[in-house]
């Protein structure tokens, strides 16, 4: 369940939002002033902030300084369009005017959560054909099922899907490799890319690595 964070003094726009939110599924936490804003986001890390600017105590200016890495948008009555300029160049990830359209205001949420969760799975995962590997993880499977692989059978397969469209020397692997498998030596080379063939190949019977007489190894086109 994803987490919003509600800042807003205004206790009617802020029991509207955390029952439209509920209904879609968020879980709702919330703050009425900047300085309640920093305790509450000092314990808890929300997927998303909704930020009020005309905060008690803290202004909703000083508190977006203060967060860092999570999406926010900003909800406020403020309508010049220096203001909004502003706020987007100093780290907002959307600006929305009150009064507000609930069903605007849930789509801008939706795209702030969906882009974060694709870039995050974009950064993470190289994919190949039916090879998925999971950089952070070091989970690889292969149509749809994992297969443990040694580190050094890890590496080599990262370095060959990361460039699946070229031949890689030997000496080019063996380079690239180097710092995640210092064990692996060029006369060792071939019995782990054999290893790695073998497992790939063993869950749908499909050869997914070729030698290249003379040079190095290549990943088979379909």
């Amino acid at each position: 369940m994803k987490k919003i964070f509600v800042i807003d003094d205004d206790v009617y726009i802020g029991d509207m939002l955390e029952e439209i939110l509920t209904k879609e599924g968020y879980s709702v936490s919330r703050a009425y002033s900047g300085t309640e804003a920093l305790m509450l986001l000092s314990g808890n890390k929300p997927d998303l902030v909704l930020l009020d600017l005309m905060l008690p105590g803290l202004s909703g200016e000083k508190v977006m300084e203060k967060i860092k890495d999570i999406p926010v948008i900003v909800v406020s009555a403020k309508i010049d369009v220096n203001d909004k300029v502003n706020l987007l160049l100093g780290g907002a990830a959307d600006y929305i005017t009150k009064p507000f359209d609930a069903k605007e205001l849930l789509a801008r949420i939706a795209v702030q959560l969906r882009d974060k969760k694709t870039e995050l799975t974009a950064a993470r995962q190289i994919v190949y054909d039916d090879i998925v590997l999971d950089t952070v993880s070091r989970r690889v499977t292969v149509a749809e099922s994992e297969v443990h692989l040694t580190r050094t059978e890890y590496a080599i397969l990262k370095m060959l899907m990361q460039r699946s469209a070229q031949v890689v020397t030997k000496s080019e692997l063996m380079d690239g490799i180097c710092e995640d498998t210092p064990d692996c030596t060029e006369s060792s080379l071939k019995i782990h890319v054999a290893n790695l063939r073998k497992k790939l190949k063993s869950v749908i019977d499909k050869d997914y690595i070729e030698s290249v007489w003379g040079i190095g190894f290549k990943l088979k086109a379909d």
